[in-house]
């Protein structure tokens, strides 16, 4: 694996895991009040885009980190929708 490879891995690890954080918030506090869905239906097709352009490029950083940040955003769109009925 190259430099640069590498480098991808890391920062899509890092932005996907990004995600993470909030999901436990939710989760622990059964409510995702303060969560903006707009804002998680915007970045999630944003996500899907990246994920078919990693796709056409061959890049496996930019092809995981994306398709990790898909289900991540999905989830969280789950759960908006489930504990706060938007």
């Amino acid at each position: 694996m190259d430099l640069i490879t590498a480098i991808g891995l890391v920062a899509g690890i890092l932005t996907t895991g990004s995600f993470i954080p909030q999901i436990v918030k939710i989760m622990s506090h059964k409510s995702a009040e303060d969560v903006s869905l707009l804002m998680f239906l915007i970045i999630g097709c944003g996500q899907i885009l990246w994920l078919v352009y990693g796709i056409y490029i061959n890049s496996l950083p930019v092809l995981l980190a994306n398709a990790v940040s898909v289900l991540l955003i999905s989830f969280v769109i789950t759960l908006k929708l489930r504990y706060d009925g938007h």
